[in-house]
């Protein structure tokens, strides 16, 4: 089979977009792929150091006010159909699927124009203006979310989870946790505001660092790099906490995921795909700046289900903190029952899922 994936501006569209092909690739050898994408995007980095086949067009999204910036995005798109017109005609692919971002709109419009069978991904519980658009004309919408089947023409949906789910899972070994000078036979709670960290969850974790002290608990935190140096300098006002190790990134968290017993984080729809797909606990700080506050849509999913507990960033103490992760990993009856709802939410297999949805439409195309 031949494959066309587009998807860019930030990394929850990409990595997805990259986990989707190496599990294809493992899987099905014999495929080939193209990614489309922009040249100042993320995926112009990412996409060539896994070897796959990367072209680029110039598109831009569009302002939600009046501009004419809008103007010159509508003649960016025109002429990003026809570029992507072009790419398919030469590539000769069986589907093509967008996985979110404004590059996906003249590459999966083009193909659709074409008569190409097309696929759109959509992570998040509450749709982009690009997979909006993009769901009038596409063959199918593959979503990660039973709220998210709303929006969309419930003929075209196929629930199917997102790609990076499959790719955490593995033994669990809490042998990593001696990587952080930390203990194995201790419940651990992993706190994380992203790859770049998030400053209200910094300030709520160094106020509350010296309440860990005595905790049944050990903590690995990660500040992101870009916050790193700022909170090492707190934490020499207060004192080495011996259960508390601090970190600026985390490069292996799929294996640091599988050890831990309770995450805190902001509601990103990969995070959400990597724990449900464990079954792990969390609690959830929604990002209150993204588009359409889905971040706050998307925990609401996992609480529903009692997989989470979420506290908005406006609500957000050290003491709410402290508070809340002693109402999970204290009480083990109530960190198992969020374990089972996390699991039940997730779903490991999306990879697989979405290549036969692929599969589907490119045997009903011949």
């Amino acid at each position: 089979m031949r494959i066309i994936v587009s998807g860019g501006g930030t990394g929850g569209h990409i990595y997805p977009a990259l986990a989707l092909i190496r599990t294809i690739k493992a899987k099905h050898p014999n495929t080939e792929c193209l990614y489309i994408g922009t040249e100042k995007g993320l995926e112009s980095k990412l996409v060539p150091r896994e070897n796959i086949p990367f072209k680029a067009i110039h598109i831009t999204g569009f302002k939600r006010s009046l501009s004419i910036e809008n103007v010159k995005t509508v003649l960016r798109f025109i002429k990003g159909v026809k570029q992507c017109k072009k790419m398919i005609k030469e590539f000769k692919p069986d589907v093509v699927i967008g996985t979110g971002g404004y590059v996906c709109g003249p590459v999966v419009y083009a193909a659709a124009k074409l008569k190409v069978p097309t696929i759109i991904h959509e992570q998040n519980s509450v749709p982009g203006l690009t997979n909006k658009f993009l769901s009038r004309y596409v063959n199918k919408v593959a979503v990660c979310f039973d709220s998210a089947k709303d929006f969309f023409d419930h003929k075209k949906v196929v629930l199917t989870g997102n790609p990076r789910a499959s790719e955490v899972l593995g033994q669990r070994d809490k042998k990593v946790l001696q990587t952080f000078h930390l203990k194995e036979n201790i419940p651990t709670v992993l706190i994380f505001g992203g790859s770049r960290g998030a400053r209200p969850i910094n300030e709520a974790v160094i106020k509350a660092l010296a309440n860990f002290v005595g905790k049944s608990y050990q903590v690995i935190y990660a500040t992101g790099d870009v916050h790193y140096e700022a909170v090492q300098k707190e934490i020499s006002l207060i004192g080495q906490v011996d259960n508390v190790s601090v970190v600026p990134f985390i490069h292996n968290m799929p294996e640091v995921l599988r050890a831990v017993d309770l995450v805190v984080a902001r509601a990103g729809a990969t995070t959400l795909a990597e724990l449900t797909a464990l079954g792990v606990p969390s609690i959830l700080i929604p990002s209150p700046y993204v588009t359409n506050n889905h971040q706050e849509k998307n925990a609401r999913a996992l609480t529903e289900k009692h997989a989470a507990l979420m506290l908005l960033e406006k609500d957000l103490t050290a003491t709410k903190l402290i508070e809340t992760i002693d109402q999970i990993l204290l009480d083990k009856d109530q960190t198992i029952k969020m374990r089972e709802a996390a699991r039940k939410l997730g779903i490991p297999d999306a990879s697989e899922r979405l290549y036969q949805v692929m599969e589907s439409l490119a045997e009903s195309r011949s």
